[in-house]
């Protein structure tokens, strides 16, 4: 059994190749094959590759689900196909963050969802995030009620990350911060 990521639309049904499919939680679902292409249960091994399928983070739910059987990987991205799988826990926004953050650092050699960004970035309006790595990231929110996910990285591997909400008082839209949280020139 493995633990991965999926997205759903906000009453628990995602899009198969024979319609629409309605999960619930805690239930084990099983089919016969697992094809990233054409079958089985759709998941990701990174968070954020969860946005490639459903990125309106208003109009979505993302679980941590359990997944087992026959289990095909995408070499694309993160995306996996299980013949069995069952919805563990729905993650709110920064929780979901906070995981897409934890898998970039624990997998430092592989290249991000393209929503992370290595150079400094601010989030566009709208946006709930932003998330910049290299070896000095800074970030900045656009407008309150963002999220600044920042990942150090040091020789060969990740040393420091951080996961900022844009509240207004202590973190405030428009000024950029570092990993320590510290204010940084634009």
């Amino acid at each position: 059994m493995r633990i991965a990521y999926k997205a759903f639309n906000k009453d628990l049904t995602c899009t198969m190749g024979r319609g629409r499919f309605q999960y619930e939680v805690g239930k084990w679902y099983e089919e016969p094959e697992a094809n990233c292409v054409k079958n089985g249960f759709h998941c990701a091994a990174n968070p954020l590759d969860c946005l490639n399928y459903y990125g309106d983070m208003d109009r979505s739910r993302y679980f941590r689900v359990a997944i087992d059987g026959d289990i095909d990987e995408d070499g694309t991205d993160t995306k996996i196909s299980a013949t069995k799988i069952k919805l563990i826990d729905e993650l709110d926004i920064p929780t979901f963050l906070a995981h897409g953050i934890e898998y970039i650092r624990r997998h430092p050699h592989l290249s991000m969802n393209h929503r992370v960004k290595t150079e400094k970035a601010m989030a566009g309006p709208g946006d709930k995030f932003v998330i910049v790595r290299n070896e000095d990231p800074v970030a900045a929110a656009s407008e309150v009620g963002q999220y600044i996910g920042l990942v150090m990285d040091g020789i060969h591997v990740p040393i420091a990350v951080a996961l900022f909400y844009c509240d207004g008082d202590e973190f405030k839209p428009g000024v950029y911060y570092d990993v320590e949280g510290k204010e940084r020139d634009a």
